[in-house]
C-alpha cells in the first residue's frame, strides 16, 4: 500500500492519500478486527467498497502510528468517531485511492474524487446560481470537482445529516489552479461558520480538505 501523499496541515494535523495495490484479505491481516467490524465487512457486497473500508482504516492506523486497536465507530450522523483515541477524523476513497485525515484538536473533513465529465451533469443541484456563475468554462469539470470537494469536505466536518450541500454550504468566487483554496461558509438557522477549504489535482483526482 504505497503512501502517495502525505502532508501536515499544523503540528497537531494531516492528511494522507494512498493507492490500493492489496487484495482485502492483505489489508485485513494489518488490522485487529471485532465481531462487528467483520458483521459490517461480510455486508458490503461489493469488493471495491469492501476494499475501500478496509485501507481507509489501514491508513488511519498508519497516520496514528499504532498498532493497537483501534475503535472506530459511526456516530448518530454517520460520522466516523475514534472511541479509544482522542483524534478527530475523516475519511474518503475513490476507486484506486483512500484518504484520511486526522486531527489532536480540530474537526475535520476530506473528500477525494475521481474527475470526470458526468459532474458537468448534476451541477445544478449541489451549487446554486452565484456559484454557477464563477465557474470558468476552460477548466469547468475540474472547478466542478473543487466545488464537490469542498462542499462534501465541509459536509463532513459539519457532521449533521440535514445539511443542504446547496442551500446550507456556500462558496465564494474563486479562480482555479490546480492547488489553491478557498472560502466557504456553513449557515444555518441564522448561524454563519466561515472556513478555509484547501483543494489540490493527483493526476486525475481532486482532493479537498478543510480543518476546523
Amino acid at each position: 500500500m504505497p503512501l502517495t501523499f502525505l502532508e501536515n496541515i499544523n503540528t497537531d494535523t494531516a492528511i494522507g492519500l494512498w493507492k490500493i495495490t492489496e487484495s482485502p484479505e492483505d489489508l485485513m491481516a494489518r488490522l485487529q478486527l471485532k465481531e462487528h467490524e467483520l458483521k459490517l465487512l461480510s455486508s458490503l457486497s461489493k469488493e471495491k467498497r469492501n476494499l475501500h473500508w478496509l485501507a481507509t482504516r489501514v491508513l488511519l492506523r498508519k497516520m496514528l502510528n499504532t498498532n493497537q486497536y483501534i475503535d472506530c465507530q459511526a456516530d448518530e450522523n454517520g460520522k466516523p468517531i475514534l472511541i479509544n483515541h482522542p483524534h478527530h477524523i475523516s475519511l474518503s476513497h475513490s476507486y484506486e485511492y483512500a484518504a484520511v485525515m486526522v486531527s489532536k484538536t480540530k474537526k475535520v473533513g476530506i473528500d477525494i474524487e475521481i474527475i470526470k465529465e458526468k459532474i458537468e451533469r448534476v451541477k445544478n443541484k449541489f451549487l446554486n446560481n452565484q456559484e454557477l456563475s464563477f465557474i470558468n468554462p476552460d477548466h469547468q469539470i475540474e472547478q466542478l470537482y473543487v466545488c464537490w470537494c469542498a462542499k462534501e469536505a465541509l459536509y463532513k466536518l459539519n457532521g449533521k445529516k440535514e445539511t443542504s450541500f446547496k442551500n446550507h454550504i456556500h462558496l465564494e468566487d474563486f479562480v482555479y489552479r490546480e492547488k489553491g483554496s478557498l472560502s466557504a461558509k456553513i449557515e444555518k438557522e441564522n448561524i454563519a461558520h466561515q472556513f478555509t477549504v484547501n483543494y489540490e489535482k493527483l493526476d486525475n483526482y481532486m482532493l479537498g480538505f478543510v480543518c476546523g
